[in-house]
């Protein structure tokens, strides 16, 4: 921008989502596209089940509120469903939306931090899925 404080609502929205997708531009080439040409064996429940044990406990849970502790809780059930979900991914190179969403938070550097680039930008992701 111009060094204008910006005070309607709609355009600090604007400006934020200008700024965070020059942060975080991509100038790859065919980057959305996964390739689905795998030669490897399925993904074991045994695999889930030991990335699963090794996830924190206690982190805060996404839109889909499903946290380490309830997969875990499932047991064998839930291990099962992200399995089947995991390799439905690897199977096919399709991603599902939700897993691929981001939600932005800016701090302050300095207190009263007006302009973008005075912020830490922190990205939250999904890391659990919702539709088992």
């Amino acid at each position: 921008m111009n060094g204008d404080i910006i005070i309607d609502k709609e355009k600090i929205l604007e400006r934020w989502a200008e700024y965070i997708r020059e942060l975080f531009k991509d100038d790859r080439k065919d980057h959305n596209i996964m390739k689905n040409n795998f030669a490897g064996p399925p993904i074991m429940k045994e695999e889930v089940e030991t990335a699963i044990k090794k996830m924190k406990h206690g982190k805060a849970t996404g839109s889909e509120n499903i946290s380490v502790g309830l997969i875990e809780v499932l047991e064998d059930f839930g291990i099962g469903k992200v399995t089947h979900l995991l390799n439905e991914i690897y199977d096919t190179g399709q991603i599902p939306t939700d897993l691929s969403k981001s939600i932005f938070i800016a701090l302050p550097k300095k207190p009263g931090a007006t302009e973008c680039e005075l912020h830490r930008t922190i990205i939250l992701m999904v890391t659990s899925p919702k539709y088992c």
